[in-house]
């Protein structure tokens, strides 16, 4: 086994979902965001959340051919209402499973590997207003070309709150607006984005694991750690079930993780259930990882591997 702090880290960003949280800063006052009251109705059957105040759904959008239509819902979880500006953003992954924006630290060589789909998506409407626990849906449209090769192109449908006017001009700023001078504040401008996947004529996928292993921190929680590689014309995505000898329920699960095919590999955490008895995660312990799809055929198995704990 393996210990120490370094063991897990980027655990929480070990399983790339479908959703990326973003989070920006702007000037402006400094407000709380309203809980949701216990009559308020939950989110969408399928949405996906981030750390601001609003939901999307699904959680991912696939579209097959050159010109097709489909719809991403923004849902208002809050009891204030808010206002959201929407994007199309290209971002890129890295072998460690993170997703950067090109403007935001993905390099050229990175950036040359991905096949964007910002070029053929038009959607509309492009900014709206929500009531709180209110909902819009947001049409989105495809139009590749007849020149564009068979493939899979990607890119993300990006949502970002839009911070209320408070009506402190940059004259007040600078004159200094109040008897104790210039003072600055700092909302957060809160975003959340899905991938929006463009396949186009005929696409190949083979998924694999390798370098299996078991980590363990210095507060005793454990993970397995393996490197899952893809290869083909295909991104992967589905859910990661870890097993082991003498266990009837998995000991670890991890929903959501994806590989997209910018990435030949990329590395996965995903964290033991704290309960599991330490006897099957001991040196000699038999454990299987399996990743099944949920995406090009859900519920088929991609890829499996048995290792015997070192």
């Amino acid at each position: 086994m393996n210990s120490g702090s370094k063991a897990f880290r980027g655990m929480r960003t070990a399983a790339f979902g479908a959703a990326v949280s973003l989070a920006f800063a702007v000037s402006g006052p400094a407000t709380g965001q309203a809980s949701l009251p216990e009559t308020a109705p939950p989110p969408p059957a399928g949405s996906v959340g981030g750390v601001g105040d609003v939901n999307l759904f699904p959680k991912r959008v696939v579209i097959d051919g050159r010109r097709s239509i489909a719809t991403v819902g923004l849902y208002n979880k809050a009891v204030n209402p808010g206002d959201y500006e929407i994007t199309i953003v290209d971002m890129g992954m890295t072998p460690e499973g993170q997703l950067l924006a090109f403007d935001n630290g993905l390099d050229p060589a990175s950036q040359a590997r991905v096949k964007t789909a910002s070029q053929m998506l038009r959607y509309s409407p492009r900014r709206v207003t929500l009531r709180g626990t209110e909902s819009q849906i947001i049409r989105i449209m495809a139009r590749a070309g007849a020149e564009l090769p068979d493939g899979e192109y990607r890119s993300h449908f990006t949502v970002t709150s839009v911070p209320e006017a408070d009506g402190f001009s940059i004259e007040q700023a600078t004159t200094g607006g109040s008897d104790d001078g210039i003072g600055v504040t700092i909302r957060p401008r809160f975003g959340i984005a899905i991938p929006i996947i463009v396949r186009i004529g005929e696409t190949t996928l083979d998924v694999g694991i390798s370098n299996a292993r078991v980590l363990t921190a210095r507060d005793g929680t454990q993970a397995v750690a393996f490197t899952l590689n893809r290869s083909g014309t295909r991104s992967a995505f589905g859910d990661i079930t870890v097993k082991a000898a003498g266990s009837s329920d998995p000991i670890a699960i991890s929903k959501g993780v994806g590989v997209y095919p910018e990435v030949d590999s990329r590395e996965v955490i995903v964290p033991i259930n704290p309960e599991t008895d330490r006897r099957l995660t001991a040196p000699g312990a038999k454990l299987r990882i399996e990743f099944v799809d949920d995406d090009f055929s859900p519920g088929s198995k991609l890829a499996e591997l048995d290792f015997v704990v070192p």
